[in-house]
């Protein structure tokens, strides 16, 4: 009895927390409708007390993914490793790899976020490329002194102590790309995980100017990083392409350079994969173009967001069982 009182017990707390956080909404207090349905279906746990509801609306706002023990989404974590490893390294892909996207996106005078760029050398390569303006951003302040003495003498990238969540250095409509290769993954192996990834977003969004780009590189597939992404509040646009990962070839098949497809990928209405669609390398990363849509254009008009949707509909079966 005193188990099962205790698990209702943090069931309530988590789902409290959750329903403060989506009927204030991550910094869009003016669009405090789209977070209803996420409050509506939260509230309808609370009140009919169906708890193992609770457990199917939390696996859709969280990355099933596997994760590891470490706390990715914490400052001390970062600070650590970047005192033991001083060396430079890139997350998943080079910018060699990833060239393709980047320029067909994201033209050299624009001016580039990088959140979460730790010693990685993307930024230092996509300036040799002839990008005019990067501002990098990260967590761990080690990071972030060791790349500022590094690049001292680059007058094309800036470094910034700051924590993706809060980025209220920065005005409105600030940039007109951001890039993140590895940063929401981070966070959604973190605490809380579904807050954050959402007030990251909500902070990506704000900064991009309409028009803007926010490109992804992940290894979440369309099924734990779409319900995120694919939200009306965000008002964006977006392409799916897949990469293989660095060194990938087909088992028999002589050494070769695997290029990546420059094709968008062919989504279902409810912004994943077709049922047939095969990867060759089941490990391949992800690229979210997220471009931001002029607010002018109605938000009727843009296609289905399902988790909106899902917790609509979860509400509604909610009241009724």
């Amino acid at each position: 009895v005193n188990y099962h009182k205790a698990t209702r017990k943090l069931h309530f707390l988590s789902l409290f927390h959750l329903h403060t956080f989506v009927t204030q909404g991550p910094k869009f207090p003016s669009k405090k409708q789209h977070f209803e349905p996420l409050s509506t279906a939260f509230a309808a746990v609370l009140f009919t007390g169906n708890h193992s509801k609770f457990e199917k609306i939390n696996t859709m706002l969280r990355d099933v993914s596997s994760c590891n023990t470490y706390n990715y989404g914490d400052a001390l974590y970062w600070d650590s490793r970047y005192v033991q490893e001083a060396g430079s390294f890139d997350w998943y892909q080079r910018y060699s790899a990833l060239r393709p996207f980047v320029r067909h996106c994201v033209s050299t005078s624009s001016r580039v976020l990088m959140v979460g760029c730790g010693n990685a050398v993307m930024s230092e390569d996509m300036v040799k490329d002839g990008y005019e303006e990067i501002v990098n951003v990260d967590i761990s302040t080690v990071a972030i002194d060791m790349m500022k003495r590094k690049y001292e003498d680059v007058p094309q990238m800036k470094y910034l102590q700051m924590d993706v969540r809060d980025m209220s250095f920065f005005p409105d409509e600030s940039f007109d790309a951001v890039i993140d290769k590895g940063t929401l993954d981070s966070l959604m192996c973190g605490t809380n995980a579904p807050m954050c990834a959402a007030q990251m977003l909500g902070e990506v969004s704000r900064l991009l100017k309409n028009g803007g780009v926010y490109m992804l590189i992940t290894y979440g597939d369309p099924r734990a990083r779409m319900p995120h992404l694919n939200r009306s509040v965000f008002n964006w646009k977006i392409e799916l392409y897949i990469i293989p990962r660095p060194g990938f070839q087909k088992p028999g098949d002589p050494p070769s350079n695997v290029k990546p497809c420059l094709e968008p990928i062919p989504l279902t209405e409810k912004g994943l994969l077709p049922e047939d669609y095969t990867m060759e390398d089941p490990d391949s990363h992800f690229i979210y173009i997220c471009k931001k849509v002029d607010e002018s254009v109605e938000l009727s008009n843009r296609s289905t967001d399902p988790l909106t949707d899902d917790l609509r509909l979860e509400s509604l079966s909610l009241g009724k069982d």
